[in-house]
């Protein structure tokens, strides 16, 4: 196969960036995504040339670290794929090929294809955990957890944090990233006692880190590679707003007695 890629390239976080116009030549249709960047990096460092920044680590789909978007897509044109299990099969001999990194405010591009999505750490810093006792493991059936909540704990579970949702949403929400988060740990007995500081403390976060507000288009679920519903998006908001009254409850309830 032979391709034309316009790659997004950008020296750093303040250069204004452009497309460049690479030729893929002898390309295997067998070939992953990024393999097929690793040749053009290949014939770019022989020709004296910087080669193209790109993320990526386990190649393997589960550690969310390969955001492009290409050709106007998150993680390319298949659904429930990420950029290293996407195969260049996917594409036709002579075919342009747009590769760019993810855009959202939130994820300022660091170089070329490669993004800061720290943001997302400091939102699983913000409440992404359980306060245990440590100490030996607790039998795995000690806490009785229903089917039906551990089955969807562990579809949350899945997110891989790649960001996708944000890169594919108009208005870059971060909002199933977070409702997976939230709803993970909301689900099973280990989560309850922080359940509702969680969701305050994260939501506070997403906030702070300037990711849009959701207008449920749906094209967040429609762009994860876990395929992660929006149905979390809709627990969250319920977290979210009786966490709120309560929270609210509190504090009328320490000004009457201050006041008292």
């Amino acid at each position: 196969m032979n391709l034309t890629l316009k790659v997004w390239r950008q020296k750093d976080a303040v250069d204004a960036g452009k497309f460049v116009t690479y030729q893929a030549h002898d390309i295997s249709p067998d070939m992953s995504f990024l393999e097929m960047l690793d040749v053009v990096n290949e014939e770019l460092q022989k020709n004296g040339e910087e080669p193209i920044a790109f993320d990526h680590d386990c190649r393997e789909g589960i550690c969310g670290t390969c955001s492009l978007v290409i050709n106007g897509t998150p993680h390319g044109p298949l659904q429930a794929c990420t950029t290293c299990q996407l195969h260049m099969r996917s594409f036709r001999d002579g075919d342009t090929i747009m590769i760019e990194p993810w855009r959202a405010q939130a994820f300022p591009v660091l170089k070329d294809l490669v993004v800061d999505r720290g943001a997302f750490d400091r939102i699983i810093q913000a409440g992404g955990f359980i306060s245990i006792s440590t100490g030996a493991a607790a039998d795995a059936n000690a806490i009785l957890v229903p089917k039906e909540d551990s089955d969807k704990a562990m579809d949350a579970a899945q997110c891989i944090g790649c960001g996708a949702c944000v890169a594919a949403c108009k208005n870059g929400s971060a909002m199933l990233f977070v409702a997976a988060k939230v709803g993970h740990l909301g689900l099973l007995p280990q989560g309850q006692p922080e359940r509702n500081r969680r969701v305050l403390n994260m939501v506070a976060q997403m906030d702070q880190e300037g990711f849009g507000a959701c207008t449920n288009t749906g094209s967040c679920s429609a762009a994860c590679p876990k395929e992660i519903g929006q149905d979390f998006i809709a627990r969250l908001n319920r977290d979210y707003f009786k966490a709120s009254l309560k929270e609210g409850f509190k504090k009328e309830k320490k000004a009457g007695s201050e006041g008292a």
